[in-house]
């Protein structure tokens, strides 16, 4: 329980956590047996606490208000060279937004801010990284939609972990396996995988579940896990030419 505590609020020291588990668990523990059971990286010098929240607590406690964005490379039939923009909701894992361009700038980026972002948003915070392309013209006009701008530290795509998750996942469940002929195809492609990728597949990160989940599955399944429900069939949908699928129900003809 207290190396549970000190992992869950790495603000609190020894002394914190020894008054909590007595006052609301009626544990009598000094702070120094405290200490002991604290994991290194919670440990300071006697009497000092953590004053500032890890970045991985920081993004869980505000992801309902953050949004990321990056850009990705695709290379066409002819060895063009292609720029993807990705924008992402942290707290649905849903894909707000993908656009294609061969020559990127900060003015086609900033409208790309502008087509995803709504002016009844309820977004705080906009994560992206150093690239130049994300130029003072463009942070300036993301802080005039109303929102905070925060970005990575140089060469630590890990601050972008969620971003940078779903271009690894764009990668190896769509671009790798296509060979696009020019900007036009490309954004044929990526739109029907965003749809896939929105309202069919279901990240680990989301327990499992579905950014923008479908209607509620039959009764049958909700009071039994292992029978599907009588007069229904399992149907596939071909996505992106038979590169996925999509399961559902279908009714059984007579």
């Amino acid at each position: 329980m207290m190396r549970r505590m000190a992992l869950e609020n790495p603000t609190w020291g020894q002394e914190r956590i020894a008054n909590e588990l007595l006052l609301k668990l009626g544990l009598q523990v000094s702070p120094r047996t405290v200490r002991k059971y604290m994991p290194n990286h919670c440990v300071g010098s006697p009497g000092k606490r953590r004053q500032t929240q890890r970045w991985s607590t920081f993004m869980h406690n505000q992801a309902q208000g953050i949004v990321a964005c990056d850009f990705c490379v695709a290379v066409t039939a002819t060895f063009r060279l292609l720029y993807v923009f990705v924008m992402i909701e942290h707290a649905s894992r849903r894909l707000l937004h993908v656009n294609v361009t061969a020559h990127p700038t900060a003015q086609w980026t900033l409208q790309q801010f502008r087509e995803a972002i709504p002016s009844d948003h309820t977004y705080r915070i906009l994560i992206h990284d150093q690239d130049s392309i994300f130029s003072k013209q463009v942070d300036q006009g993301i802080r005039n939609m109303g929102l905070r701008v925060l970005k990575t530290p140089v060469r630590t795509p890990v601050a972008n972990a969620i971003c940078e998750r779903i271009i690894g996942t764009l990668r190896r469940e769509c671009l790798d396996f296509v060979i696009s002929l020019n900007e036009r195809h490309l954004y044929g492609i990526l739109k029907e995988w965003v749809h896939h990728d929105n309202e069919s597949r279901p990240p680990k990160s989301l327990g499992p579940g579905i950014p923008q989940p479908r209607a509620a599955l039959p009764v049958s399944l909700q009071t039994s896990r292992h029978q599907l429900p009588s007069g229904q069939l399992v149907v596939a949908r071909s996505i992106m030419r038979g590169l996925h699928h999509d399961y559902g129900f279908e009714e059984r003809a007579a």
